[in-house]
């Protein structure tokens, strides 16, 4: 088992990957660094194990593909995930590994959005996406969470070894951080300086197609891990729409005594029907999700009682 694990996923970084292994290895000596290629077609698998890093492949395209891999396979006391594209400094990760060792953290969140994101990024719809994820997330979930999106985290074994990685794709980091939000686990925050890639570096993130995706996730997980809060405001909306349609009728109906709108009228009766059965739903899978979140904490003290026994077995 490693002390620490640097963990960088990578697709076609190689104008700057070889200098992120370089600034790890310098800030954490007794470090392994594992550089995980995604198809890359530039070198950058070569001049990551130039560096000194040790090279891994994941063939399933995204990053969310690529981390799964990296959780699966990698034993360490510390995981340090990184972005392969310069943007992120070395000088905080000593910071970082500390608060999971020293205060107990499941997660730690290196912040860029209180330092110099927005001044650095040059792509104004990154801003605003980064800004409403984060305010959406820290309303449906009631938590403070900074900097939802950032490619920059400490984690311990506990969350690393539970944690389903259902996400292909960049809104892994969205799904990791509703995770950790969702099943209380401890979240800390280090603020680190952001800087923008290097001339020549392309972000591989399209703003567009992969917002919409880290939207349709966030919005799934809401589904998933509130269905209560969901299927309510599902069921209110069918009540007021049904209202909505039937008020028109009754005032006519008490005025003539007459109906002369019945499709209207059964219209609004179905969809009063379809809201009792979305609350009912929602009170159906918070007791489900309820049992899911029992069932987690036993994993995680499986978990524990896992990592404590490789600790003794390197010790033996």
């Amino acid at each position: 088992m490693d002390k620490i694990a640097v963990l960088i996923p990578c697709y076609n970084e190689s104008k700057t990957v070889k200098k992120v292994v370089e600034d790890f290895r310098a800030a954490l000596p007794g470090a392994v660094i594992y550089v995980y290629d995604n198809n890359s077609s530039d070198g950058t698998d070569e001049l990551a194990r130039s560096a000194g890093a040790v090279v891994r492949y994941e063939y399933q395209q995204g990053k969310g593909n690529v981390i799964r891999r990296m959780f699966r396979e990698i034993e360490a006391e510390v995981y340090l995930v990184v972005d392969g594209d310069d943007t992120y400094p070395a000088d905080a990760a000593l910071e970082m590994i500390e608060k999971i060792r020293q205060r107990g953290a499941d997660m730690v969140v290196g912040d860029r959005l209180s330092s110099t994101y927005y001044t650095e990024n040059k792509r104004p719809f990154h801003n605003f996406g980064n800004s409403m994820v984060k305010n959406c997330i820290n309303r449906f979930f009631h938590t403070n969470i900074r900097d939802i999106m950032t490619g920059y985290r400490a984690l311990n074994y506990r969350f690393v070894k539970t944690f389903p990685v259902l996400s292909q794709g960049f809104e892994i980091e969205t799904e990791m951080t509703i995770h950790a939000a969702d099943k209380n686990l401890l979240v800390e925050h280090v603020i680190v300086d952001y800087r923008d890639r290097p001339e020549g570096s392309v972000s591989k993130l399209n703003t567009f197609s992969d917002g919409i995706k880290v939207i349709s996730r966030m919005l799934s997980l809401y589904r998933n891990y509130k269905p209560m809060a969901f299927f309510s405001a599902v069921a209110l909306f069918l009540v007021l729409i049904s209202t909505l349609f039937l008020v028109p009728i009754l005032v006519e109906y008490i005025g003539t005594g007459l109906v002369p709108r019945f499709p209207t009228l059964i219209a609004c009766g179905f969809g009063f029907i379809a809201a009792a059965q979305a609350f009912f739903s929602g009170m159906i899978l918070q007791s489900m999700e309820q049992k899911n979140k029992q069932d987690f904490e036993m994993e995680l003290q499986r978990a524990a009682y896992c990592y404590e026994r490789l600790l003794n077995e390197e010790k033996i």
